[in-house]
């Protein structure tokens, strides 16, 4: 497959009908045996009283419960193909800094970066695993500091 470039949507914020629309569907569908099964079968009824039925493959499915547990919990949810090219703004959004220190940070090589004329363009997964990098880093020296104020007793 290859990447492509994506705008992915923006997030898509639940109201509170929304939110608990999505509470009481994700339970639902949580409960579900879903043993030995590769896709799911769902009937769908508009309000015109509209049927049809539709087949998931189940990872689809999965994915649905998550968006919908998400949801539940009142978080925006947006989705973007792991083979996506993001623009320098929506890598930076995405880590949540700034367009300037993104571009830093591909200059200094620690993402993967091409170009598409003088445009730089970051693939998702590079991007994610950036952060996975920087996250476990992170867990590492939170975890050397508790370890360290424990041993000299300061009261954590």
């Amino acid at each position: 497959m290859t990447a492509q470039s994506f705008h992915y949507p923006e997030p898509m914020i639940p109201s509170d009908s929304e939110v608990e629309l999505a509470r009481n569907s994700s339970r639902v569908l949580a409960a579900l045996s879903l043993k030995k099964t590769k896709t799911i079968d769902i009937s769908l009824e508009t309000g015109n009283h509209h049927h049809s039925s539709v087949t998931l493959p189940l990872s689809a499915f999965k994915l649905l419960v998550s968006i919908l547990t998400q949801m539940a919990e009142g978080n925006a949810v947006t989705l973007i193909p792991v083979h996506a090219e993001l623009t320098t703004q929506e890598a930076a959004d995405l880590l949540n800094v700034s367009r300037p220190f993104l571009i830093r940070l591909l200059e200094e090589k620690k993402i993967p970066f091409r170009k598409v004329g003088t445009r730089r363009r970051v693939l998702f997964q590079d991007l994610m695993d950036y952060k996975a990098k920087i996250d476990t880093a992170r867990r590492k020296t939170l975890d050397e500091l508790a370890n360290e104020a424990q041993e000299l007793d300061m009261g954590y």
